[in-house]
């Protein structure tokens, strides 16, 4: 990613109201900011959403600080940090990265043209050790520079709770309370593979295996109207059957039909909610032949009917 306009955390100008400070970014590089709020004790929310007009190095230090843990969302865009030591991150569309690093110094690249939306969470020790005992805690922090921990596509249960915690609108009293809870509900799904020993696995195999899972949804988002078999997607993604059903286990906390099944579902509801439609051209759409058969999975899935959502025509 190419260096462009190079700039410190501290020339930017800040604003400050309802219990959270915005960094905002200058016009001449970009619209956008990121916004800081502390959630409880050791438990830290960031929220960067940039639409970059220019290529743009952001400048950080944090020297003396005590050792963190930084679980990252990439809801949208791609940026890398580049430390002066330690490895380059790379936060990507799509992914989970969890890093841990105590004093800093680099720089957060960004590319003109990009739009980047990512949720970032930093946690202390103190506040690990509150839901893990000490070793597993220890062994996360045990690292002099910084260090990638994980890199995995966004489970579903945090995508679902980050995309709440960015929609839903709620009372300003509230807020910080709703905050808090998507903020646990993301880190309980996303910290989970640390402390369970699925980092066991050598880091290049991990990231291979994310890239056949990430890849495998994939086909089956563009593909869900008429999907590929399992044996057909696993032979298109360069596995085998018993592979791919563990990968969708360990990345989507799924099985491929349980995934496929959810695209379906969540379609299906928007095209309901978002304008009049016969219950049976939204059945042919997602992938049913009866409509009786895709009312039935609906109501299943959602425990409403089709028909109780929006005002679909008969």
């Amino acid at each position: 990613m190419p260096n462009g306009y190079s700039l410190s955390t501290e020339d930017l100008s800040v604003d400050y109201s309802d219990g959270k400070a915005a960094q905002l970014l200058p016009d001449t590089i970009g619209k956008g900011h990121s916004i800081f709020i502390g959630l409880e004790q050791g438990l830290n929310f960031i929220e960067t959403d940039y639409s970059m007009r220019r290529d743009m190095s952001l400048l950080s230090r944090m020297e003396g600080a005590e050792a963190h843990l930084v679980v990252t969302l990439g809801l949208q865009g791609n940026s890398r940090f580049c430390p002066r030591s330690g490895e380059a991150v790379d936060f990507r569309e799509g992914y989970t990265t969890i890093t841990c690093f105590g004093s800093s110094l680099g720089a957060r690249r960004y590319r003109g043209g990009d739009t980047v939306h990512q949720l970032r969470f930093s946690l202390d020790r103190d506040f690990l050790l509150r839901y893990f005992d000490d070793r597993s805690v220890d062994s996360l922090f045990n690292h002099t520079c910084l260090k990638i921990l994980s890199h995995r596509p966004i489970s579903s249960f945090a995508h679902s709770a980050a995309q709440q915690l960015v929609e839903v609108e709620t009372l300003a009293k509230m807020r910080r309370m709703f905050l808090q809870g998507q903020a646990l509900t993301i880190l309980a799904a996303e910290l989970a593979p640390l402390f369970e020993g699925d980092s066991s696995k050598s880091g290049k195999q991990h990231y291979q295996d994310a890239l056949i899972a990430q890849k495998a949804k994939a086909i089956l988002e563009r593909e869900f109207r008429q999907p590929p078999t399992v044996a057909e997607l696993a032979r298109r993604v360069g596995t085998n059957q018993l592979k791919l059903k563990q990968l969708f286990h360990d990345f989507h906390n799924n099985t491929p039909y349980g995934v496929l099944l959810e695209i379906r579902m969540k379609t299906a509801y928007r095209m309901l909610e978002s304008k009049p439609c016969h219950i049976a051209v939204v059945a042919d759409f997602v992938g049913y032949r009866h409509a009786s058969n895709f009312s039935s999975a609906f109501q299943r899935f959602f425990g409403i009917s089709p028909r109780r959502v929006g005002r679909p025509v008969r």
